[in-house]
C-alpha cells in the first residue's frame, strides 16, 4: 500500500488528543494540520469518555508529561469498549511498571520525549495503513456508492489537476527564502483564489542578487477567460525573464513592451489586464514600475510615513500600444505592499465599509504578512473576489543581537543548544506561548542544521536509515570526523509597540534549494519536509538564505 494511499486515508481520520499541559495544542495542531485535519483535544479535567464517545475516533494520543499508573486507568476504560483503536501514548517516563502495564492494555505504540516528529508521524502513517486494511472488507459493501464516489473524485482530480498547473505558472523564486543582499529582505506572499481557476496570478523573479522583478495580474471580469488571459500573460513573461537570464540580456522596459505585444492579439475587444510590473533595485535604493489600473502600493519609511504609489497606465486591452515607466527612490522605504484589487474590495464588519477603509491602518500596524492576514480576516465578512498580496519587510536589518553563540555538531550538543536557547528565551520575559512556539521551531531547525546541513544526511538516506534501526548509530559514528560549526544568533527587534525575536541559524554545509520545499508540500508523497512546514506554522516566518545554509525565523514576544 502506498503511502499516498495512506496520507489521502488520514485525512478523513478523527484524532483525539489528550495531554495534561494544553499548550501542546498548537504544536500538535500544526503538526497534523494537513494530514489530520479533525483533532478533538481533552485535558485530564474534561469527561474523556464522553468526549471519545461523542465524536467517534480513530486514533488516539497521549501526551503526559509525568506519567503515573492511574493515568492508565483511562486507557483501560477505553479499552473496555474498544479493543482495536490505536493508542498512542507520548511520555518521558522511565518507570518499568508503568511501561509493563501499558503493553498489557494494549497501547499500540509509545514514543519517548523529546519528540521526534518524523517518528510520530511514521507511526502515524503505519496506524492508518492498519485501519484501511482492516476496514477494506466494509467498504467492498459499498460498491455502488464506491462508484459514485469515484466520479466525484475524478471531477475533483480535474478541478485539482488544473490548479496544480495554476500553480506551476506562477513562479516564486523566494520560496521560504530571503533576499540577501546588502541588506535582508523577508518576501512573503498571500494567494488565496476564489475558485479553482482564478483571475489573479503572481511571480517573484530573482533578476539577480540585488534585483527583484514583482509581477502581480488580474484578469479584469470573471470565469475562465479572465483566468485564460491572466495565466498566459504570466506564464509569456516568466519564460522572457527566464531567456534575458539566460543571455545576460534582462531589460526591464523591453520585457513589458514584448508582454504587450504577446497579450493584444489574445484579448477580446471588451477584455482587459490590471497589472503591476514592479523591479525593486536594493543595492540602489529604487522601485521602477508600471502599474495598469492596479490599486496603489503602499510603502512605508523608517518614520512610520506610508507613501501611496497610484498607477502610470489605464488598464492593458486589446489597443494598448505605449505605456509609462517610472522611477522612485527606496532609501528610506523598509515594507512594500502590492496587492490586487480582490483585496481591498472585501465588505467589512464595520459599517457597510470595504477593506479599503482600513488597509493602511493595517499595513502600518503588522510588522509582518501574517499579521496583516489575520487583521484582514477578522475584519472582512466574506472573501469575494480572488486575493493576492506581496508583502516585503526589510525591518530585520536594524535589530539588536540579544545572544549569539557556536555549537559543535554532535548529538550533545543538539541537547546544549536547547538548553541555552530555552534559557536565553526565560531572560526575555516572553509570553509561555510564545517561549514555546520558539521553542518548537528552534529544535526542528536546528536538528536539520546538525543532521542535513553539516553532516548531509539527506531525506531518503534519513528515511532508509530509520527504518534500518541505524539513524542514531550513523549520526555518532559521522560526527566524529565532522568539524563544521552551528552559529545561534538571538536578535531583538521593535516595531512600534511591540517586539519581535529573529533567530538566525546557520550551518558550514553545502545548503539546498529552498524550491525542493515547494515540490514536497504540493506532491508528498511522504513525510518529508516537515519539520520545516511545522516550523512555519509556530512562527511568523521561517526564510533560509540564499544558499539554504542559514535559515531566520521570527517570533512576537
Amino acid at each position: 500500500m502506498s503511502n499516498n494511499t495512506a496520507l489521502e486515508y488520514a485525512k478523513s481520520l478523527k484524532l483525539l488528543c489528550i495531554t495534561d499541559n494544553m499548550e501542546n495544542k498548537d504544536f500538535y495542531s500544526a503538526v497534523f494540520e494537513e494530514l489530520i485535519p479533525t483533532i478533538f483535544f481533552a485535558n485530564e479535567s474534561e469527561d474523556i469518555l464522553q468526549i471519545f464517545s461523542d465524536n467517534d475516533s480513530d486514533l488516539i494520543l497521549l501526551d503526559y508529561t509525568i506519567l503515573k499508573t492511574e493515568d492508565l486507568n483511562l486507557v483501560q476504560k477505553i479499552r473496555k469498549t474498544n479493543k482495536s483503536i490505536p493508542i498512542i501514548l507520548v511520555s518521558d517516563t522511565k518507570d518499568a511498571d508503568i511501561l509493563i502495564r501499558a503493553l498489557n492494555l494494549n497501547v499500540t505504540h509509545f514514543i519517548k520525549k523529546p519528540l521526534q516528529i518524523h517518528e510520530l508521524l511514521n507511526i502515524i502513517g503505519e496506524d492508518t495503513k492498519n485501519l484501511i486494511s482492516n476496514r477494506y472488507i466494509q467498504d467492498k459493501q459499498h460498491d455502488k456508492m464506491e462508484i459514485l464516489e469515484q466520479k466525484d473524485k475524478y471531477s475533483l482530480y480535474q478541478e485539482d489537476l488544473a490548479f496544480q498547473k495554476e500553480l506551476n505558472i506562477l513562479r516564486n523564486d523566494y520560496y521560504y527564502q530571503m533576499i540577501d543582499s546588502k541588506c535582508s529582505s523577508l518576501v512573503d506572499l498571500l494567494y488565496k483564489p476564489l475558485d479553482i481557476i482564478s483571475g489573479d496570478s503572481y511571480s517573484a523573479r530573482k533578476i539577480d542578487k540585488n534585483t527583484t522583478l514583482y509581477l502581480i495580474v488580474d484578469g479584469m471580469g470573471k470565469g475562465l477567460s479572465a483566468s485564460l488571459s491572466s495565466m498566459l500573460m504570466t506564464s509569456y513573461i516568466n519564460h522572457t525573464v527566464d531567456k534575458m537570464k539566460k543571455n545576460e540580456s534582462f531589460n526591464f522596459y523591453s520585457l513589458i513592451e514584448e508582454s504587450i505585444e504577446y497579450i493584444r492579439p489574445i484579448l477580446l475587444e471588451e477584455e482587459a489586464l490590471a497589472i503591476d510590473y514592479i523591479l525593486i533595485d536594493s543595492l540602489n535604493d529604487t522601485m521602477e514600475y508600471s502599474k495598469f489600473a492596479m490599486p496603489v502600493a503602499l510603502l512605508q519609511d523608517t518614520h512610520y510615513k506610508i507613501t501611496k504609489v497610484k498607477s502610470n497606465n489605464p488598464p492593458l486591452s486589446k489597443y494598448t500600444d505605449n505605456f509609462k515607466l517610472s522611477k522612485i527612490s527606496t532609501a528610506d522605504i523598509f515594507k512594500f505592499l502590492f496587492y490586487s484589487d480582490g483585496l481591498v474590495e472585501c465588505d467589512t464588519y464595520d459599517n457597510e465599509k470595504t477593506y479599503a477603509s482600513f488597509i493602511e491602518e493595517d499595513f502600518l500596524d503588522s510588522f509582518t504578512k501574517e499579521e496583516l492576514k489575520e487583521k484582514l480576516f477578522e475584519r472582512i465578512t466574506a472573501q469575494e473576489d480572488d486575493i493576492t498580496l506581496i508583502f516585503i519587510n526589510s525591518s530585520t536589518c536594524t535589530h539588536n543581537v540579544v545572544a549569539k553563540k557556536s555549537f559543535e555538531s554532535t548529538l550533545e550538543s543538539v541537547d546544549e543548544a536547547n538548553e541555552w536557547y530555552e534559557q536565553e528565551w526565560n531572560l526575555l520575559n516572553a509570553k509561555n506561548e510564545s517561549r514555546y512556539k520558539s521553542g518548537v521551531v528552534f529544535t526542528e531547525l536546528f536538528m536539520n542544521a546538525y543532521e542535513h546541513g553539516n553532516l548531509g544526511i539527506g531525506s531518503i538516506e534519513k528515511n532508509a536509515l530509520l527504518e534500518n534501526d541505524t539513524y542514531f548509530d550513523t549520526l555518532q559514528k559521522m560526527e566524529k570526523t565532522c568539524s563544521k560549526k552551528i552559529t545561534v544568533s538571538i536578535n531583538k527587534v521593535h516595531y512600534k509597540a511591540s517586539t519581535y525575536i529573529s533567530t538566525q541559524i546557520t550551518d558550514e554545509g553545502d545548503g539546498f534549494d529552498t524550491q525542493i520545499l515547494s515540490t514536497i508540500f504540493r506532491n508528498s508523497h511522504t513525510f518529508n519536509g516537515r519539520g520545516v512546514f511545522v516550523s512555519r506554522q509556530s512562527s511568523l516566518g521561517i526564510y533560509y538564505n540564499s544558499k539554504g545554509n542559514s535559515v531566520l525565523y521570527l517570533n512576537k514576544i
